[in-house]
């Protein structure tokens, strides 16, 4: 499991269960980059975007918090 946060929301990326389907990338490119590292930079995009995208991944890969929840 990995975390990349943006400081008020934290994407949680769990590569195991990750089936590659690209939806991240094709959503968001400016926060998924597959030839990157790290390759999730969440900067890139709102956090109600990213909140939007995230519930679109087929496989649960991805899941996010709010860091005021911790």
């Amino acid at each position: 499991m990995r975390e990349y946060t943006n400081g008020e929301l934290t994407i949680v990326w769990k590569p195991k269960l990750c089936s590659h389907a690209g939806q991240c990338v094709k959503a968001l490119p400016e926060v998924y980059d597959p030839k990157a590292r790290p390759w999730i930079t969440p900067d890139g995009a709102s956090s109600e975007d990213l909140k939007s995208q995230i519930g679109l991944c087929p496989s649960g890969a991805l899941s996010y918090y709010m860091n005021e929840d911790q």
